[in-house]
C-alpha cells in the first residue's frame, strides 16, 4: 500500500541549486518540468530510482531527467523524506553520488552530505608532515569533541591528518560546512567548548533518532542546506528555480534564522562586517514579523534605511520573498522621506532642504556673527551637526553645560554664548525662508509625534545600514514607536561602513538594547584574501558598535579561498584605461557576465570619462542609477560610484583611479582646520574604498595613475 501523499516529504539542498545553475538553461527547463511532476508524487512508479553500482550510500538514486542528464535523490530505506541533491551529466552525476554519503549526524541532530574519497588528501598530507614533522593541527582535540563538532565519525583521521592552513583549506570540500566552519574558529584561536556551546549547544538538546530524517530537517542547523516543499509552496518552489543563485531568499545559516525568528523583550541590535548578510537578516525579519507575530490587516512593519537607491534595492529583493499580500504591510522608505511626508500629511508649511542649498542661510547668520567671532562657516555646520543636533540641545543653558568631547576645536563658556547666537541666527534664516534642514526637520517631527501620540498602525521597525543614521534619526525613531515594548526596533549595522555621519549612541538616543544585541561573524560573499585586503585599509583605527563601546572586527572571517587582489600602478589615464578594458574583455571571452562585473568611481566626473572611454573602444556599459535600482535585464559592464554601489555585490570588482587627491577626496578635506574633524573624514574615506572592495565575490582588482593614494602604500605594482 503506498504512502498517502500528504505525509511525503520532499527537500532541495542548496547544493542542488548550486549544481541547477551550472546547467544550460534548455536543460534547466528540463529539470524544472522534472521538479515539478516529482513535487506532485516523489513516489509515484513514473519516477524511476535507479540504483547507483558503486555508491558508498546505497540510498543515493540516480533519476532520469533527459537522454543526457541525471538527478540525484536521496531515498530513505524508512521514513517518508527525499532529498533531491544533485543534477549534471549521466556520468559526471554517478561520480559524484558514487563518493557521497547523506546521514542523520546525532550529535547535531542535522542531516548531512559529505565527501568521503579522502584517501589522496590524507596520503598527501601524511607525505608532507613526514618531511616537515609538523604537529597535527586539530590533534589535541578529543575525539568526542570533533564529533560534537558535526565531523562524521569516519571523517575524524582526516581532520587529525591536517597539518598546516594549506592541508586545512583542501579540507572544505570533504567537510560538512557546519563542521569545517567550527574548526575555522579553533584555528583562529577560540577555545574549542567555547566554538562547541556557541554553535551547537543549542542543536543537542533534544535527539533526533539517526533514521528520523523529517525531524532532523526541521532543525537550524538542517535548514541552513535543506528547504522543505509540499503543494502549498509550489510557487515559491518555481521562484527559487527561477534565480537558483539566490538562495538568501530560503536558506538562512543557523545564526542568522537564530536572530530572524527570535522574540525580544525589547530593542535589538545587529552588528556583522560586510558580506555577512546583515540586509538579508533584516529583511527575512520583516518578512517573519509579517507572516508571524504582526499578522492582522492594520498591522504594519518599517522598513528605513539611510539612502533613496538601497530602499529600491530593498523593496525589489523583498518582492522575491514576500507574498503581494504581506508587501502590503511592509512600508520600505528612507528616514527623511518617511519624516518628510509624515510632517506634510499634518498641514507642514516647510521645505527639506540639504548642503549647498542651505549655504547662503549659514553665511547671512555668520555675517551677522560678532566681530571677534573666531570660527569659519565649516566648524559652525559640524557644531550644529554633530553637537547641537546630536545632543537634541534647544537652549543656550544646555549647550554650555553639554560634553564637546570628539570635537578638536576648543570653546570655553564665552566662545559658547558667541556661538550659539550664530546658531539662533540660523535657525531664524531657516523659519523666514520656510525651509529645514534635515536635523531641524527631525526635531519637528519628534515634536508632532509627542502631541498627536504614536501611530498605531506600526508595531515594528527595521533599520538597515545604522551606522549612517544621525542621532536625530534615531530619536525620532525611538519617538514613533513610543515606550520600548517586544520586537520594537530591530537595527542592523556596521561601523566599518560608515561613509556618512560619524559615531552615534543608541543608548543616548533613547534605544536600550542592553542584553539584545548579535554579531554576524561569517562574510558569505567575499573570498578571505579580499576581505583581509579591505580590512588592511581600516588597520590601526577603532569603530564604535553603535552604542558607546568598539567593535573590533575580531573573529569575523570568510569560510572560502578565492585569488588575491590586483592592485596596479600606472603612469597615465590612458594607461589604466587601456589595461582595466583589456581585463574586462578577457573575462568576457573567458565566459563571465557582463552584468557580474562593476567599475567603481569616487567621483562622477571619473566615472563618466571611463564610460566614454570604454564606449570608444565599443564596449557598451550600464551605469547604476543614484536613485534607482539595478536594471538586470540590461546586459552590459555595469558602471557605479563607491557610494552607489553599498549594498550590491558583483563577481568581479574594479575600483578605479584610486589616485591621490581623489582618495580621500581633495574636496572633502579642503577648509576643515579641526584636527579631529579631519581625521574623521579621511576614516570615512577609507571606509569607501572598504565598501566597495568587499562588493567583490570573486576578483578584486585596483587601480591607479600618476601618484596612487595614501591607502595604497606599498600595496602597488608599478606598470607601463
Amino acid at each position: 500500500m503506498r504512502r498517502m501523499l500528504s505525509d511525503i516529504k520532499f527537500a532541495i539542498s542548496n547544493d542542488f541549486l548550486s549544481a541547477f545553475a551550472e546547467i544550460p538553461r534548455n536543460k534547466q527547463r528540463k529539470v524544472s518540468e522534472f521538479i515539478t511532476r516529482f513535487q506532485s508524487d516523489p513516489a509515484s512508479p513514473g519516477i524511476n530510482y535507479e540504483p547507483i553500482r558503486h555508491a558508498l550510500d546505497k540510498n543515493m538514486k540516480s533519476v532520469r531527467i533527459d537522454k543526457e542528464y541525471r538527478g540525484i535523490v536521496y531515498k530513505p530505506s524508512k521514513g517518508n523524506v527525499y532529498l533531491l541533491l544533485h543534477v549534471a551529466l549521466h556520468d559526471d552525476a554517478y561520480k559524484w553520488a558514487e563518493k557521497r554519503r547523506c546521514s542523520v549526524n546525532t550529535y547535531t541532530n542535522s542531516v548531512q552530505v559529505y565527501e568521503v574519497s579522502k584517501t589522496v588528501l590524507i596520503s598527501n598530507a601524511s607525505a608532507k608532515s613526514a618531511v616537515s614533522e609538523q604537529p597535527a593541527l586539530f590533534g589535541n582535540i578529543s575525539k568526542n569533541n570533533l564529533l560534537k563538532m558535526g565531523i562524521p565519525e569516519d571523517l575524524t583521521d582526516l581532520v587529525y591528518s591536517l597539518k598546516n592552513r594549506e592541508d586545512f583549506a583542501g579540507s572544505k570540500q570533504f567537510l560538512p560546512e557546519e563542521s569545517y566552519e567550527a574548526l575555522s574558529f579553533v584555528f583562529e584561536g577560540i577555545p574549542v567548548d567555547e566554538v562547541i556551546n556557541e554553535m551547537f549547544l543549542d542543536q543537542q538538546e533534544e535527539h533526533v533518532d539517526a533514521e528520523d530524517f523529517d525531524k532532523a530537517l526541521k532543525t537550524s542547523v538542517s535548514k541552513q542546506k535543506f528547504v522543505v516543499f509540499d503543494k502549498e509552496n509550489e510557487h515559491e518552489l518555481q521562484e527559487m528555480l527561477t534565480a537558483p543563485l539566490d538562495q538568501w531568499r530560503v536558506f538562512l545559516h543557523r545564526s542568522q534564522r537564530k536572530i530572524v525568528e527570535n522574540d525580544y523583550s525589547g530593542s535589538a541590535r545587529v552588528l556583522g562586517g560586510a558580506g555577512t548578510g546583515k540586509t538579508v537578516v533584516a529583511m527575512h525579519r520583516a518578512k517573519y514579523l509579517a507572516e508571524k507575530i504582526y499578522t492582522k490587516p492594520d498591522e504594519m512593519i518599517l522598513f528605513t534605511t539611510f539612502t533613496t537607491n538601497l530602499v529600491e534595492d530593498i523593496r525589489n529583493n523583498l518582492k522575491k520573498i514576500c507574498s503581494p499580500n504581506i508587501m502590503k504591510r511592509i512600508e520600505i522608505v528612507n528616514i527623511d522621506r518617511w519624516a518628510n511626508e509624515y510632517l506634510l500629511r499634518n498641514g507642514y508649511e516647510y521645505e527639506l532642504k540639504y548642503g549647498k542649498d542651505l549655504d547662503l542661510l549659514w553665511e547671512r547668520a555668520y555675517a551677522a556673527a560678532p566681530d571677534d567671532f573666531d570660527y569659519d562657516i565649516h566648524f559652525l555646520k559640524d557644531e550644529w551637526e554633530y553637537i547641537v543636533a546630536a545632543k537634541d540641545i534647544d537652549n543656550l543653558q544646555d549647550y554650555l553645560k553639554c560634553s564637546r568631547k570628539g570635537r578638536g576645536v576648543r570653546a570655553g563658556r564665552r566662545e559658547r554664548v558667541k556661538i550659539w547666537k550664530v546658531m539662533e541666527l540660523f535657525r531664524k534664516e531657516m523659519d523666514q525662508e520656510k525651509v529645514r534642514d534635515i536635523n531641524a526637520l527631525f526635531m519637528d517631527a519628534r515634536v508632532v509625534l509627542k502631541n498627536k501620540g504614536t501611530i498605531k498602525k506600526y508595531r515594528s521597525v527595521i533599520v538597515d545600514e545604522a551606522q549612517d543614521l544621525s542621532p536625530q534619526a534615531f530619536m525620532l525613531i525611538r519617538e514613533l514607536m513610543g515606550e520600548q515594548k517586544r520586537n520594537d526596533i530591530f537595527i542592523v549595522g556596521d561601523a566599518h561602513q560608515r561613509i556618512y555621519g560619524r559615531k552615534i549612541s543608541l543608548k543616548q538616543c533613547g534605544v536600550n538594547i542592553q542584553g539584545r544585541s548579535s554579531i554576524l561573524k561569517i562574510n558569505y560573499r567575499t573570498p578571505e584574501e579580499t576581505r583581509n585586503w579591505a580590512f588592511s585599509i581600516l588597520k590601526g583605527f577603532d569603530f564604535d558598535d553603535l552604542n558607546e563601546g568598539i567593535d573590533t572586527g575580531k573573529g569575523y572571517k570568510s569560510l572560502f579561498k578565492g585569488p588575491e587582489p590586483k592592485v596596479e600602478h600606472f603612469e597615465t589615464s590612458e594607461e589604466e584605461i587601456e589595461f582595466v578594458y583589456n581585463r574586462i574583455k578577457k573575462l568576457i571571452e573567458e565566459g563571465a557576465d557582463p552584468r557580474d562585473i562593476c567599475a567603481v568611481f569616487r567621483t562622477r566626473t571619473l566615472k563618466r570619462d571611463f564610460m566614454k572611454a570604454l564606449h570608444n573602444r565599443g564596449m557598451e556599459t550600464y551605469q547604476i542609477s543614484p536613485n534607482m535600482a539595478e536594471d538586470r535585464s540590461s546586459n552590459f559592464v555595469r558602471i557605479a560610484t563607491m557610494h552607489r554601489v553599498k549594498g550590491l555585490e558583483f563577481e568581479h570588482i574594479f575600483i578605479v583611479s584610486v589616485n591621490k587627491n581623489v582618495l580621500p577626496l581633495n574636496h572633502a578635506l579642503r577648509d576643515i582646520d579641526d584636527p579631529v574633524e579631519l581625521n574623521r573624514v579621511k576614516l570615512s574615506e577609507r571606509s569607501l574604498l572598504y565598501v566597495a572592495a568587499t562588493r567583490s565575490k570573486s576578483t578584486l582588482t585596483i587601480s591607479s595613475y600618476g601618484t596612487p593614494s595614501e591607502f595604497l602604500l606599498n600595496q602597488t605594482d608599478e606598470k607601463g
